[in-house]
């Protein structure tokens, strides 16, 4: 949360809760906020993981062209035999 957003929330919580509880709940939710922000970046692919993915990519790319190649050619040769 920026510190505008932090203020007001005080602001409006230091009332109802007092301020020890108000404390808390804003320290409960940067806590948890940052967590799962921690969390979420886990999960998200580097530079490295991407790198790998293109060349898998390229590799199969060009096992398939050959393969089509291949069987382009021997479509030619069998109806040239005819």
């Amino acid at each position: 949360m920026s510190a505008i957003s932090q203020t007001k929330l005080y602001e409006q919580l230091l009332p109802k809760l007092g301020k020890e509880a108000t404390e808390s709940l804003i320290t409960f939710s940067e806590s948890k906020t940052k967590s799962e922000v921690e969390n979420t970046c886990k999960h998200l692919a580097s530079r490295e993981d991407l790198a790998n993915t293109k060349s898998d990519l390229i590799q199969w790319m060009f096992v398939f062209w050959i393969g089509q190649v291949i069987a382009t050619f021997g479509f030619i040769l069998l109806f040239l035999r005819k």
